[in-house]
């Protein structure tokens, strides 16, 4: 008889953010194999579980994998687990969980917390449409290509983001999309310590540069306010030019900030040029 995996959702910080059913879990199976197994032990412990645990994370490699499977094949059930939250979100379980998949085991989730849904929870921005996009890249200017995709978008933007790049994902999603957009930074949800800060990006990159983060952080970018007013030309204009003094092609800025403020491309030339002359006077 086969074995079975139990995708299992576990607390992304508080402890007592358990359900029966996990622990049921965490107790009849196998083995459970996790992200690090200091981390989960913690949880065992709180709850007086004993059981056998397995290493297995982005770095595990093949081997590991394979094992799982073999464990798998002789009956045996198996608990996967992350550090916190839903495994597969973010995660390399997604991996293990495909191949179990594929070799004909059956899969079983036990649903838990998790991290992007409880940001937009306790923040209140638009939660009828998102989008997650997990971890942008590491490198600015490839996070910068990556944020390309998201100009004019409509829908709600949930990002993840260490907490030593908080302030140049901050500053990087200024340069791309306004620093007048709307964010909400949430921080270290559902612990002693947990904070929320809204506002405009500038004003939200402003607290962090006098703040440093730590611990889980969700990056959430409600749909841009409706336009009232006039338009701010030198303000497009310095994003531009920034834009344009990171590395991006004059053409390939001029055709992002026309998207995003909804005016011709000429008019930005224009005033790109008449910008850089001044500025050589």
């Amino acid at each position: 008889m086969k074995g079975k995996l139990f995708v299992c959702g576990t607390p992304i910080g508080n402890l007592e953010d358990v359900t029966i059913r996990l622990l049921k879990t965490l107790r009849k199976v196998d083995m459970i194999a996790c992200e690090d197994t200091r981390h989960t032990i913690k949880l065992l412990n709180r709850y007086k579980i004993k059981n056998k645990l397995v290493s297995y994370h982005e770095f595990s490699g093949p081997g590991k994998t394979s094992y799982l499977l073999s464990q798998l094949a002789l009956g045996l059930n198996v608990a996967l687990v992350s550090d916190a939250g839903m495994p597969t979100i973010s995660d390399p379980g997604q991996d293990l969980v495909r191949q179990v998949i594929d070799e004909g085991f059956e899969v079983e989730v036990i649903p838990g917390p998790s991290a992007c849904t409880a940001a937009l929870a306790i923040t209140g921005v638009d939660s009828s449409s998102f989008i997650f996009s997990g971890f942008l890249p590491p490198k600015s200017t490839k996070r910068r290509e990556a944020l390309l995709n998201f100009v004019g978008e409509s829908r709600t933007i949930i990002l993840y983001e260490a907490p030593h790049r908080l302030e140049a994902t901050l500053a990087d999603i200024a340069t791309v999309l306004g620093e007048e957009r709307p964010v909400v930074v949430a921080r270290e949800l559902t612990k002693v310590h947990q904070e929320v800060q809204r506002g405009k990006i500038k004003e939200v990159l402003y607290y962090y540069q006098q703040h440093q983060p730590r611990g889980e952080i969700c990056i959430l970018l409600p749909a841009p306010e409706e336009e009232t007013g006039t338009i701010d030309m030198d303000l497009i204009i310095r994003e531009t030019c920034e834009l344009v003094s990171g590395g991006m092609e004059k053409k390939q800025a001029f055709k992002l900030k026309a998207r995003q403020y909804n005016i011709p491309k000429s008019t930005i030339y224009a005033l790109f040029i008449k910008f850089n002359q001044d500025a050589d006077k």
